[in-house]
């Protein structure tokens, strides 16, 4: 069943999310050579407890950490470790968190140092195919047009779009309906409407589509080895479109 949120829970959802993302940001400028993942997650569970808030991941199915720290051909669920950062490094950081019962998400996928011009291009077409996604979404769009969003603009590029793992909707639960995966027909899928709120994640292989988990569980590699980026928002379907909740550059106020 998919909710929508009266305008209350949104600005719970819109509290929450606004200190993910402030939390992300701070993680964003950490990230440098010689740093750890541990390190990170550390840092991430203590700016997300000084704001009230618990980690949302940690302990979900058994998760082991704060964030998920995934490098280079890690899509997602990387589990932080004690390896330093190496120069060239990209780094997806996704990163949720719970407050007073509402959930948040966002992730990012930043460079370590100088990375290659390759790399430095997947970034840029990912982080686009998220900004398109999030454009189509409005009142009467439809669940696959978000997804169709993302897989034109990625295969465009000559890049692959994972497809075992989606987006999804966020509220009182980190994980709700309506499943939204990256790559769709558009005209398809559940109809949006004022109050519903998603988690669009698009991830992005340089090479091809495949994908598979290592023996510990979580950590979900590209098989052929190669790159691959995450970009994560969490938004609001307003009246007229839609609110970004997760944007890097505002200030966390308290709910009223």
């Amino acid at each position: 069943m998919i909710t929508c949120r009266s305008a209350a829970e949104i600005e719970r959802l819109a509290q929450v999310n606004g200190l993910v993302a402030q939390v992300l940001r701070e993680l964003m400028g950490a990230v440098a050579v010689g740093v750890t993942t541990r390190q990170l997650d550390a840092l991430a569970e203590r700016r997300l407890r000084e704001g009230r808030a618990e980690p949302a991941f940690k302990g979900y199915h058994g998760y082991p950490a704060t964030i998920c720290a995934s490098v280079n051909e890690q899509v997602i669920h990387g589990i932080p470790n004690d390896r330093p950062l190496q120069e060239g490094d990209i780094l997806s950081i996704d990163l949720g968190g719970k407050l007073e019962g509402y959930f948040g998400d966002s992730a990012v996928t930043v460079p370590v140092g100088r990375v290659s011009a390759d790399a430095d291009r997947l970034l840029t077409v990912t982080q686009a195919a998220l900004e398109r996604a999030i454009a189509v979404v409005r009142p009467g769009a439809r669940v696959h047009d978000i997804g169709a969003a993302v897989q034109q603009h990625v295969e465009a590029h000559g890049y692959a779009v994972v497809r075992e793992f989606v987006g999804h909707g966020i509220g009182t639960a980190l994980h709700e309906e309506p499943q939204i995966p990256n790559y769709g027909t558009p005209g398809r899928g559940s109809r949006l409407a004022a109050g519903m709120v998603l988690a669009i994640e698009p991830m992005v292989n340089i090479g091809k589509a495949a994908v598979k988990v290592l023996s510990d569980g979580w950590t979900a590699v590209t098989k052929d080895g190669s790159l691959s980026a995450h970009f994560e928002h969490t938004v609001a379907v307003t009246e007229t479109g839609c609110r970004i909740l997760t944007l890097r550059d505002q200030v966390v106020t308290e709910a009223v």
